[in-house]
């Protein structure tokens, strides 16, 4: 195996990030396709290579697909704005068709768990099409069908944990009361992993799922057990996805577009009926207390992990230059000396975000990212990808960062709700036993509207700016006189 080159697309999202830890584990050649290089380079091994390219724009897979015999297919715009579906169905009939012409022996891709005779959710529906277009050629494709997924940074997870932790009551909507087969994240991993070596001549379906069934209602007790906290369930009759999902937006690190895609694709039984891949594979799966507690155990060691909304198809989507006229971007600089090391002047900013606010006018960063969430955007209930480290690709409240270099700059790159692009960029240039801090918003319009909105914010963003650069340096000064 360490012979044969393999394709990993989705590095950037949970599950693929995960598998793609695992896979240099094993020393194997991997090729990364990804959109944006510069969010996964400091994740890669030496016997790993990214190459940028898109599953939508076909001619970009070629030279990606030269030397591929495997290739795990883990797209999917499910987070995107627009017509997911569609983009989905271009999406692997592109990949498809590049793969089967390049003369790739095998496709491993990850779809749902559901009962096709339903009439299933968006969001299910496209899972299932991807997967009969996949096998729909001369390639042997595996696809496994899974249930909720365990495991810390998960997007089930991340909800059941943020409603038990936060709300002593619940209200319970019939739709949390839908029985599952939950699986462990390193359960999964270990069935994709596995089924590189799988001999096989024609396709093959494997539903996948943990040893216990239950429901998202079992489940969040169970999460409440393993914390030692008490919670009270209300069975309510009627709370409509939608609602539910304004509510889990308030909640949760869950925005609207996404929680309700997801609650849409709850309200289906997810339950494993063909126990075939018991027979095919070695792995014992793991029950859901078991799970929950490996993924609260890694929560607290902080590490360097995938988490759902590291996937840039989570985050609002980007507006190509080549497709919108901008206008010239508008600039607010503002800079300060300090008499501390640069080492010392960049821990302010390298804990930014999250738990640690933004040092200046908090209320006005939480009343904006209220805002953004109600006009569907991420908010900042997401935090920090981290609490301590940086990592490019990362994110931190309604921030990405797309670049970092340690002690010396940070750019966050903005996934808010915004007529335009924005970022917010810190930069210390050392001056001696000095340093001087340097700090850019950068704002690029995007016609009269993007215009109006930073000129209609002007004075507040000033007042923002001027005060958050001086706490960053009297921040710095506090550490320093430690």
């Amino acid at each position: 195996m360490k012979n044969k080159l393999i394709l990993l697309t989705g590095a950037t999202g949970y599950i693929g990030g995960r598998l793609l830890q695992e896979l240099e584990k094993k020393q194997l050649k991997i090729r990364c396709l990804a959109r944006r290089p510069e969010a996964l380079a400091s994740k890669l091994g030496s016997n790993t290579e990214i190459i940028k390219g898109d599953v939508l724009d076909k001619d970009s897979l070629i030279p990606i697909m030269n030397g591929v015999k495997i290739a795990f297919y883990l797209v999917h715009s499910m987070g995107s704005k627009g017509p997911f579906e569609q983009m989905d169905r271009v999406a692997a009939k592109n990949f498809i068709e590049i793969a089967q012409k390049s003369g790739v022996k095998l496709v491993i891709y990850l779809g749902g768990l559901c009962d096709e005779k339903e009439t299933l959710s968006s969001h299910l529906r496209s899972r299932t099409e991807v997967g009969n277009i996949l096998r729909n050629s001369s390639v042997p494709v595996i696809e496994f069908r899974a249930s909720i997924v365990i495991g810390s940074g998960s997007l089930s997870f991340e909800m059941i944990r943020s409603l038990v932790e936060r709300l002593p009551i619940m209200l319970i909507p019939r739709w949390s009361l839908m029985k599952a087969q939950p699986i462990g994240i390193q359960d999964l991993i270990s069935y994709l992993i596995e089924a590189i070596s799988l001999d096989i001549d024609s396709s093959q379906i494997f539903e996948i799922g943990g040893k216990d069934r239950f429901s998202y209602v079992d489940i969040m007790r169970i999460y409440a057990k393993c914390i030692n906290r008490r919670v009270f369930m209300i069975p309510v009759p009627v709370l409509t996805p939608y609602l539910s999902s304004l509510w889990l937006g308030l909640i949760t690190p869950l925005y609207a577009r996404i929680g309700k895609k997801l609650i849409e694709s709850i309200v289906h039984s997810s339950i494993v009926k063909n126990e075939s891949a018991l027979k095919f594979f070695k792995i014992k799966p793991i029950g859901v207390e078991a799970s929950i507690r490996s993924a609260i155990e890694l929560e607290n060691e902080d590490i360097p992990i995938s988490r759902w909304y590291d996937s840039i198809s989570s985050c609002k989507e980007n507006i190509s230059f080549k497709e919108e006229k901008f206008g010239k971007r508008l600039l607010d600089f503002k800079t300060l000396n300090i008499s501390v090391p640069p080492e010392t002047a960049f821990k302010p900013i390298q804990s930014i975000g999250g738990p640690t606010g933004w040092y200046a006018w908090n209320w006005l960063w939480q009343f904006r990212g209220f805002i953004d969430l109600l006009i569907g955007g991420v908010g900042m209930r997401r935090g920090r990808s981290h609490r301590e480290k940086l990592i490019t690709g990362g994110t931190i409240d309604f921030w990405r960062i797309e670049k970092f270099v340690q002690n010396k700059l940070l750019r966050l790159s903005a996934e808010m709700k915004l007529p335009g692009r924005a970022w917010l960029e810190f930069e210390i240039v050392s001056n001696g036993s000095a340093s001087t801090i340097k700090q850019t918003a950068i704002f690029d319009p995007l016609g009269i509207s993007g215009k109006f909105y930073w000129y209609a914010l002007y004075p507040i963003h000033q007042l923002i700016f001027k005060d958050m650069i001086q706490a960053i340096a009297k921040k710095a000064l506090e550490l320093d006189n430690q």
